[in-house]
């Protein structure tokens, strides 16, 4: 399917219009489908050529959440309501649907994307970390964990010592 240009959408649109032909018409003729013409139909007679012309843009959480009453208090279908709030494609109404139904309110809300900024540097105290004084709880703590950890390691070396050994005793034989 090609991309159109907001005058290309235009004179597709008047076409429709002045009943040159219907969706199914027009749209063997352009090469697109159906609804596309349908929704740019629709755009024009909500918003006027400007309708039509391609628009980026960041939805806030309350704004699809409007989009969403509206369509439900009032019935419109998902082109008409796309039209109506000039939101290009209808799919993103269904989606934010969806959103709202599985994962909830908070979900609709516009997260940021890409990396995060850099923060700026900030002054870093020169306060030393104060030991605990010997014979709280959390000096004892602290060298349980030292020991503990100094275990593990001498176990895992003890290990690998042995596993070297047995390779070695292995080699030996053949």
């Amino acid at each position: 399917m090609a991309k159109f240009t907001a005058e290309k959408k235009l004179e597709v649109v008047q076409k429709y219009l002045n009943n040159e032909g219907g969706y199914g018409f027009l749209s063997k003729i352009y090469e697109t489908t159906p609804n596309t013409i349908k929704k740019w139909v629709l755009q024009y007679q909500y918003h006027g050529e400007v309708g039509l012309i391609k628009n980026y843009t960041n939805y806030t959480g309350q704004f699809k959440l409007d989009v969403l009453n509206y369509m439900n208090e009032q019935g419109t279908s998902l082109y008409e309501t796309a039209a109506i709030f000039n939101i290009p494609a209808p799919s993103t109404i269904l989606t934010w649907k969806q959103i709202l139904e599985t994962e909830g309110l908070d979900a609709l809300k516009s997260k940021k994307m890409g990396r995060p900024s850099m923060k700026k540097e900030t002054k870093k105290t020169t306060y030393k970390k104060s030991a605990p004084t010997e014979g709280t709880i959390e000096a004892l703590q602290a060298q349980i964990k030292r020991l503990e950890m100094e275990n593990a390691y001498l176990k895992k070396l003890n290990a690998l010592v042995q596993m070297q050994e047995k390779l070695q005793t292995k080699s030996k034989r053949k």
